[in-house]
C-alpha cells in the first residue's frame, strides 16, 4: 500500500512538471515571436552636408534646416507610440532622435546608442570634399566623369566604390560593403530579439542613409535596389518570427504630414 502511494505521487509530480514545462515553453515562444515593427530615419541635414563633405564616422551637428525636418518628422510620427528608441552613437543621429522624440512628445521611452548603426567609415577620406573621393572612384574604375559613375551607381548600387574607397584609402580604416551590411544588420537582429523578447511592439531608430541602404539591401533574404535617402525619411521594416520585412524605403510623408501641422 505505501508503495502504491509512493508510485502515485510521483505519477503526479511527473504530469505536473510536464504541465509546467509545456506552459513554460508555450510562453516562451509566444513571447519570441511578438512583432517588432521598425521606424528606421536617416538623421536629419548637417553642416558637413551642406559643404558636401564626406561624413562618415566624422561629425557635424544638424543645420537649422536639419533641426526643423526632425522637428517635422516628430510631428508627422504623432499617433504612433514607440516602446523603445535606438539610435546611432554620432551626434548627428542622437541629436536627431531626442528633437524627434520631444517633437512627438515622447518624453519617457529610453533611447539606446549603438556604434553598430554608424554610417559607413570612409577612412582616409573623412571630411573630404566629396568630389575629390567620388572623382578618385570614378578615375579608379575608368569613368569619363563622376556623372558617369553617379548613373552606374544608380543601377549598381555602392559595392564597387566602396571597395576602391578602401583600396584608395590611407588609413587602413574604411570599410567595404560587406563590412558596413555584416556590422548594420548585426546591429538590428540584436534590436529585433531583444524587443520581440520583451513582447514585440513600436521601436523607432535613427542611422544614416548608406549604412541604411546597405542594411536593408538583402536583410528580407532577398537582394533589392535601395535609393538615396532624404534627411529624415523614414522605412518601415517588419520583424516577425526570425524574418524580416521591408514595408517602406525612404518614406517622406511623415515630414509631409509633419509640415502641414506646424
Amino acid at each position: 500500500m505505501k508503495t502504491q502511494k509512493i508510485l502515485l505521487l510521483f505519477v503526479l509530480f511527473l504530469g505536473t512538471t510536464s504541465i509546467m514545462t509545456a506552459q513554460k515553453s508555450k510562453k516562451e515562444s509566444t513571447t519570441q515571436n511578438k512583432t517588432v515593427t521598425f521606424y528606421i530615419a536617416r538623421h536629419g541635414k548637417t553642416m558637413l552636408n551642406t559643404l558636401d563633405r564626406v561624413q562618415g564616422w566624422s561629425d557635424a551637428p544638424l543645420t537649422p534646416e536639419g533641426i526643423a525636418v526632425a522637428e517635422y518628422l516628430g510631428k508627422g510620427l504623432k499617433g504612433i507610440e514607440f516602446k523603445a528608441a535606438y539610435t546611432s552613437d554620432l551626434g548627428r543621429a542622437t541629436q536627431t532622435t531626442n528633437i524627434v522624440l520631444k517633437a512627438k512628445g515622447e518624453k519617457k521611452i529610453p533611447i539606446t546608442e549603438t556604434e553598430g548603426l554608424r554610417e559607413t567609415n570612409f577612412g582616409s577620406y573623412e571630411g573630404d570634399l566629396n568630389s575629390k573621393m567620388w572623382g578618385d572612384i570614378a578615375l579608379y574604375l575608368h569613368f569619363k566623369n563622376t556623372d558617369d559613375l553617379f548613373a552606374n551607381v544608380k543601377l549598381s548600387g555602392v559595392e564597387e566604390p566602396l571597395r576602391v574607397v578602401k583600396i584608395l584609402d590611407k588609413l587602413n580604416m574604411a570599410e567595404d560593403y560587406e563590412q558596413v551590411r555584416t556590422r548594420t544588420q548585426n546591429a538590428l537582429r540584436a534590436i529585433a530579439e531583444k524587443e520581440a523578447a520583451n513582447g514585440g511592439g513600436n521601436v523607432f531608430v535613427v542611422g544614416h542613409g548608406m549604412a541604411i541602404g546597405t542594411m536593408l539591401s538583402n536583410i528580407t533574404g532577398v537582394e533589392v535596389a535601395t535609393p538615396h535617402m532624404a534627411n529624415a525619411s523614414v522605412c518601415k521594416v517588419v520583424y516577425e518570427e526570425g524574418k524580416f520585412t521591408v514595408v517602406s524605403f525612404g518614406d517622406t510623408s511623415y515630414v509631409e504630414k509633419g509640415k502641414k501641422e506646424l
